[in-house]
């Protein structure tokens, strides 16, 4: 089942439309204004990796050279690279928490200051 992308010309966001069969005629909407007015954009194509291939990518020290250990933001970066690279088996729900708690500049050693509060 292909899966089209089109861009409004009205509010500039990206739409995507699936359809059961490439040859059924797409009628593209946009979800933000609804408008009928979209310019079909050239889709990007998964390529399937091997789960070394893309352990491979990642010990590549070109791209954890800028990792400070000391900053949550630098972290969270690391970690949303690392999320890419190995697709759902590495994201979900408390992934996405972890990522989001270092990007406020949080950290993750478990220390609840409201929970030491309250013993």
């Amino acid at each position: 089942m292909p899966i089209y992308e089109y861009r409004c010309d009205k509010c500039r966001r990206v739409t995507s439309v699936l359809t059961t069969r490439i040859s059924a005629k797409v009628v593209a909407v946009c979800d933000k204004c609804g408008s009928k007015k979209m310019s079909r954009l050239m889709s990007r194509f998964a390529m399937p990796r091997s789960e070394e291939s893309r352990l491979e990518s990642l010990a590549d020290p070109s791209k954890i050279g800028d990792v400070d250990e000391n900053d949550p933001k630098s972290l969270a970066r690391m970690m949303k690279r690392m999320g890419t690279e190995m697709g759902d088996e590495f994201s979900g729900p408390e992934f996405d928490e972890a990522v989001e708690e270092l990007e406020s500049g949080g950290d993750l050693s478990g220390d609840d200051p409201a929970s030491d509060d309250e013993a």
